[in-house]
């Protein structure tokens, strides 16, 4: 049986060499919790042996292992402003070999190549075409899991807590362009190279909810009301967030992901 306890151990003292008392580490750690607790559900709800499910799980615990050492260097979680995480997560696991301090009895025989496959293309636009069946549904999961919680993570965490060093390099406002929202109507997410707002961030945020797989993590998102709140346009007591021409916009992406995962209220 898959040691769960240990592999938290072991990640517990890797993030503990960083430092804590940053806001961005602090963050990082309890996103890593909630993926592998939502990558364990989704893989339960697809009935996965019981290997499979803890491999799914070990998945969400290493996917972004990398983040740690991104923001010791660059002070950022925004790849584009300084390292693609996810190929750092791979290499700091399976090159410096950070993963043969994780215990592995109990997964199943494949599991180191779907590990590494699946962390260094978890933060892809689009899947390889070259995975197998099996390794591209365990990718998948990964995939919902951590987008599922992004929502949480961009409707709790402000901006600024989020992009760290890298703030200033976004507009704070500004309508979505044509570009962006050509993205929207055709139920895709947006690439990194063509926003460059905050407003634009926060379509692109939102449209990761065209590529979700599974019906379970479809029906989590709904439910949890994360994506519901990065699609408000107005604020507790009622005043509108943004211009009256995003917010029109917004509007417009809650359509378009309604026709995809149905009514989000």
């Amino acid at each position: 049986m898959f040691d769960q306890i240990q592999a938290k151990t072991v990640f517990t003292s890797y993030a503990d060499r960083y430092d804590t008392g940053n806001t961005l580490i602090l963050h990082k750690i309890k996103h890593t919790f909630r993926v592998a607790q939502l990558a364990e559900r989704y893989a339960g709800a697809l009935g996965m042996s019981a290997p499979d499910i803890d491999l799914a799980w070990f998945l969400g615990l290493l996917h972004d292992i990398g983040r740690f050492e991104q923001v010791r260097r660059f002070g950022t979680f925004v790849d584009s402003q300084s390292v693609d995480h996810a190929q750092l997560s791979g290499n700091i696991l399976f090159v410096d070999g950070l993963i043969e301090s994780f215990p592995n009895e109990g997964l199943p025989e494949d599991w180191r190549e779907i590990a590494e496959t699946a962390i260094r293309e978890h933060n892809k636009l689009a899947l390889s075409d070259t995975l197998d069946e099996r390794t591209r549904c365990f990718a998948e999961i990964l995939r919902d899991a951590d987008k599922t919680d992004i929502f949480r993570v961009i409707a709790e965490i402000p901006f600024e807590d989020r992009v760290g060093s890298s703030k200033g390099s976004f507009r704070e406002t500004g309508e979505a362009s044509p570009e962006v929202m050509d993205y929207v109507y055709k139920h895709r997410c947006i690439p990194r190279q063509i926003r460059h707002s905050h407003f634009e961030g926060r379509i692109s945020h939102c449209c990761m909810a065209f590529e979700l797989v599974f019906d379970i993590s479809k029906k989590t998102v709904r439910e949890d009301g994360y994506l519901l709140a990065l699609l408000a346009t107005t604020d507790e007591n009622g005043k509108q967030i943004w211009t009256d021409k995003e917010t029109g916009q917004l509007e417009i992406v809650r359509k378009e992901i309604e026709k995809v995962l149905g009514v989000l209220e």
